[in-house]
């Protein structure tokens, strides 16, 4: 489990990415460079780091659900993620 500051860090630069958007969008296509640099720099989407939902872990991510590797595979052997079974042959 990710520390409690670290996930509260990229949540905030989520809604700024958010709040931001159309903004940045805007004076990009206008070429207005100088207004964008004024803008805070966490509401650049490049400085989101994808993170696990549950966790907070940071590495392993699976972009499809969500999650990281470790907590989908103790999900999908609970039979948790509706359509996926183990395989073997």
């Amino acid at each position: 489990m990710a520390k409690k500051s670290i996930i509260a860090r990229e949540k905030k630069r989520q809604k700024l990415v958010a709040k931001y958007a159309d903004l940045r969008k805007q004076l990009k296509a206008e070429g207005r460079w100088e207004e964008l640099d004024k803008l805070p720099k966490n509401s650049c989407p490049v400085r989101l780091h994808n993170r696990c939902q549950l966790t907070g872990r940071p590495k392993g991510y699976m972009r499809k659900f969500g999650i990281n590797r470790v907590t989908f595979r103790k999900m999908a052997l609970e039979g948790k993620i509706p359509g996926l079974t183990k395989a073997s042959w």
